[in-house]
């Protein structure tokens, strides 16, 4: 499962308590790997129970004890096994392309509704993307190899959301275009007694 191969990765560096990876998937991590809170303890068990990680429990007088996660050798051995794999591009699984594809069901007001709401939702991802960048990479500083791969993992996700709202000018423009009914033929649509 990916999501343990970047937990590992995520503590290459330093150790870390469940709640400080759950925090880096939302922040240095966002646009390599999105995980829940669930998720990320889940799996962090299993890689504990798998000897691929060390827990050191930190005793908190004032609070619960938390556990602290570090990588053991054959946590290395396995993500660096891993690593040495090619990888299959994930398969799209795009519920916006479907609605597309089967467009002429439905009104174009209502799509150019749901290509308004990805665009916000792109912009606000871009922008996330831009604070992580400059937070994390400083283009003024030279930065050591692993931060700069590191830096061209953000540099993929900050390309994708900026193409993701090129095509969704080119969408939007397309709809504008049609007529409110040019090309749904909704005459074809059954009746749900049929």
């Amino acid at each position: 499962m990916a999501l343990g191969y970047a937990l590992l990765a995520a503590l290459q560096d330093e150790p870390a308590t469940g709640y400080e990876l759950t925090q880096r998937f939302k922040t240095r991590l966002a646009n390599v790997w999105n995980a829940s809170h669930q998720q990320v303890y889940r799996e962090l068990n299993r890689l504990a129970r798998e000897r691929c990680l060390q827990v050191k429990t930190i005793n908190q007088s004032d609070k619960p004890d938390k556990k602290q996660y570090s990588v053991t050798i054959a946590g290395t051995r396995a993500l660096k096994a891993w690593l040495e794999q090619p990888q299959a591009r994930p398969p799209i699984r795009d519920p916006l392309q479907v609605k597309l594809f089967a467009g002429k069901l439905v009104d174009t007001a209502l799509l150019a509704d749901e290509l308004d709401r990805w665009r916000q939702d792109a912009v606000a991802q871009l922008g996330y993307y831009r604070v992580i960048e400059h937070t994390y990479f400083r283009r003024s500083v030279r930065m050591d190899p692993a931060t700069r791969l590191q830096y061209l993992a953000l540099r993929r996700g900050m390309l994708a959301e900026e193409a993701l709202l090129s095509w969704l000018e080119e969408a939007e423009s397309t709809l504008e275009e049609l007529s409110p009914d040019e090309g749904l033929d909704r005459t074809s649509v059954p009746n749900r007694g049929d």
